[in-house]
């Protein structure tokens, strides 16, 4: 990341924005279903319950920033029914002035219903997602004096390539996290998102999916990106740089385990903010693994509640007293 300027952090989120509806039906699909007139299958279940959570890789990443005192800028594309949801990110620090709506669709939404066995029926609307490659990042940089980093999340695919593109242009520093689409775009699609980025995030089956993908080796991606973080679910993230040591970070102890939706985009807010309060690699991965932990704990990837003070008191029992010391300058309210 470049030297940091003399006013806040200018962070842009770009990536998806969704409503999830979540079913849960008391008995099993397989007592419905009749094999062998599967071509012409017409069910109906009556569920028992009804969850609408918040969600969208971009809106959890912004969110997670805004929670430990940063006013990210969220970068997407939504729909007319918007309104809610628009309300809710402002209330909790999210800048949502960067948000394209639709006249024509309605936000993404996730509809899936579960039944005893954890067997799931699901579908996936895009909906206003497919008009986020109409998006420019200039006049919003314009608009915030510039932008010190750009995080391109999942999302419509021409809109992520148009973003990485411009980014690259502009010469705006951009993390790279391509996410669950890696697995429907091709290999030069692939290599156009991550070359040159500041910052390539990914678990470890997407590791190993880039590099089937783009065909470079490990060396070959760290000569192209700046960091490799790779987070490793219970086993924590490991921060790689070329030429330098591997920085392995492990996962403060959960007090209890409620949902894991969502982790992987607080393990990203929380490391980018460490990067952007001007803590080392260790350091801001450790911020990413307490409030990862933090979602873990709950239902629903925007419902924890994140305490100051309880969060550095957490830091130190993880990660030492020494380390707590160096963050809680950073978070209001300690």
């Amino acid at each position: 990341m470049p030297a940091e300027p003399s006013g806040p952090i200018r962070i842009a989120v770009t990536g998806s924005v969704a409503t999830d509806h979540l079913m849960t039906f008391s008995g099993l699909f397989s007592d419905s279903l009749v094999p062998e007139h599967l071509d012409k299958v017409s069910l109906s279940f009556l569920v028992d319950d009804l969850e609408v959570r918040r969600g969208g890789v971009a809106a959890n990443i912004a969110f997670g920033m805004a929670n430990l005192g940063l006013r990210p800028l969220l970068v997407a594309a939504v729909g007319p029914d918007f309104a809610d949801y628009r309300s809710w990110l402002e209330r909790h620090g999210v800048d949502t002035t960067g948000i394209h709506v639709s006249d024509d669709h309605h936000t993404a939404r996730f509809i899936c219903t579960t039944d005893s066995a954890q067997a799931q029926i699901a579908s996936f609307y895009p909906g206003a997602m497919s008009e986020a490659r109409q998006i420019e990042l200039a006049p919003l940089a314009q608009r915030l004096g510039g932008l010190d980093l750009v995080v391109i999340g999942p999302n419509d695919p021409e809109a992520m390539l148009r973003h990485t593109d411009e980014c690259r242009q502009r010469g705006y520093p951009f993390v790279a996290d391509p996410s669950q689409q890696l697995a429907f775009m091709g290999g030069e699609q692939i290599r156009r998102l991550i070359d040159g980025a500041a910052y390539l995030v990914t678990n470890e089956y997407e590791s190993v999916l880039t590099e089937q993908k783009t065909g470079w080796t490990d060396d070959e991606i760290l000569e192209r990106v700046g960091v490799r973080i790779t987070t490793l679910g219970a086993k924590g993230a490991r921060v790689d740089r070329a030429g330098e040591p591997s920085v392995a970070v492990a996962v403060p102890q959960e007090q209890r385990r409620a949902d894991p939706t969502g982790v992987g985009d607080a393990f990203r807010a929380g490391y980018v903010a460490g990067i952007s309060w001007g803590l080392g690699h260790e350091r801001a991965a450790q911020v990413g693994c307490l409030l990862a932990t933090l979602v873990v704990e709950t239902v629903g990837t925007q419902e924890y509640d994140l305490d100051p003070a309880g969060f550095v008191a957490r830091f130190a029992t993880a990660y030492g007293a020494g380390a707590a010391e160096e963050i809680a300058a950073h978070l209001v309210g300690t």
